[in-house]
């Protein structure tokens, strides 16, 4: 009770979310920050022989549901610094337009951040960071293009995560949380006609995958 006269104290006197939708907001913001800080430190890395040029940036939702996974840069890519730009990006918009699925739950990475000759030559280390990565969007399923990159994501020390094989369209389970699906590299897919159909063939699967999501 209070007396008469005297203000109730409030609800919520910390400051903390109240709503569903505050705590949504919450989590953004320190992805947001997160996602931040993570490129500046890839920006300021010293392991890998990339000389003047910047590392090719993760883009999309700093929560998405759908995290895609490529091994390394093509050249629209590295000019612009941002994965999948150029052609690459444009297929891919035309694909998720096609199955229904929203662009703003989609973030796409690298597994070769730096825009390197040889992939190869890139740090361990700096390889190994897609985890830091991974821990910060916390998507609900993975899609790995390419047996180059399923062969980084299965080297990757991601607690509680299963190997992953290269079968194309089946949806597997890669840590509790986590789904995967495996797809040919979009790159190899836009200009030989086999090649797209073949991609299409196995991402399609993540239409299905988006429908049956719970909408909540």
């Amino acid at each position: 009770m209070h007396s008469q006269g005297q203000a109730p104290e409030p609800s919520n006197p910390r400051g903390m979310p109240a709503t569903d939708d505050e705590i949504r907001e919450k989590y953004l913001e320190r992805a947001i920050r997160e996602l931040n800080a993570f490129t500046r430190e890839l920006q300021s890395c010293p392991h890998c022989p990339r000389g003047q040029l910047m590392p090719v940036l993760g883009s999309g939702h700093p929560q998405a549901d759908i995290f895609l996974i490529k091994h390394s840069a093509r050249p629209a890519e590295v000019e612009e610094g941002v994965a999948f730009y150029g052609r690459t990006g444009n297929a891919l918009m035309k694909s998720l337009k096609r199955l229904g699925i929203d662009p703003l739950a989609v973030y796409g990475t690298l597994c070769v951040k730096c825009p390197l000759l040889d992939p190869a030559m890139a740090d361990p280390a700096c390889v190994g960071r897609l985890v830091e990565e991974l821990a910060i969007v916390q998507p609900k399923i993975i899609i790995v293009m390419g047996e180059e990159a399923l062969s980084v994501v299965n080297d990757l020390d991601v607690p509680l995560s299963q190997q992953l094989t290269a079968e194309p369209a089946l949806v597997q389970h890669y840590t509790p949380s986590i789904e995967a699906l495996y797809v040919p590299n979009i790159d190899g897919a836009l200009d030989e006609e086999a090649a797209k159909r073949e991609f299409w063939a196995a991402f399609k699967v993540l239409g299905q995958w988006w429908s049956d999501l719970p909408p909540y």
